[in-house]
């Protein structure tokens, strides 16, 4: 049996890098949630004026990684003190936002945010949202995969590389073989 867990912290490049490294994860979508337009394009999305944010929505197995290992992960890639930006992204399209799928989801992201908080881990304060998934909008066929499609592109190597290079080395124990 599989779930979905939803996150928002930047590019969507980005996380769908870092996530479809995971044992335990069998897709990861870039696309788009928490807007007002119904079926927004890319470029309706990146002039901030849909509402929405660039997400990954990711297909797990929770008998391989929990969603709190999905959570450290998503915490440990991105800057969640930083509301609407991510490094040079700006905008509310770049925000920090978990989307929960279920009371249980949304317990553990508060309690992973608190333990967070708790230990220091940030110097500023956590400002990533935690609201129950609405929907999610697949994004156009040429994100999907677009960091193994396109890794010499200069973005994918200043930045998507850096990220799952990040996370490879951070997380070794849980990459696919």
């Amino acid at each position: 049996m599989t779930a979905a867990a939803t996150f928002g912290g930047g590019c969507f490049w980005c996380l769908e890098a870092v996530f479809e490294q995971l044992k335990g994860v069998e897709k990861v979508e870039s696309g788009y949630a928490g807007g007002r337009v119904e079926n927004p394009t890319y470029k309706a999305v990146c002039g901030g004026g849909t509402g929405h944010a660039e997400v990954v929505r990711v297909t797990f197995d929770p008998a391989v990684i929990s969603y709190r290992e999905l959570l450290g992960v998503f915490f440990a890639v991105h800057d969640p003190t930083t509301l609407s930006r991510q490094g040079n992204d700006v905008g509310t399209q770049y925000r920090s936002v978990i989307y929960t799928h279920g009371p249980d989801q949304e317990e553990a992201a508060r309690a992973v945010i608190r333990e967070l908080t708790e230990r220091g881990e940030w110097p500023n304060p956590i400002v990533t949202e935690v609201v129950p998934a609405p929907t999610f909008y697949k994004a156009e066929d040429y994100h999907q995969g677009y960091y193994r499609a396109n890794p010499d592109q200069p973005y994918c190597q200043l930045v998507v590389g850096a990220k799952a290079a990040k996370a490879r080395k951070a997380f070794a124990r849980l990459l696919k073989a």
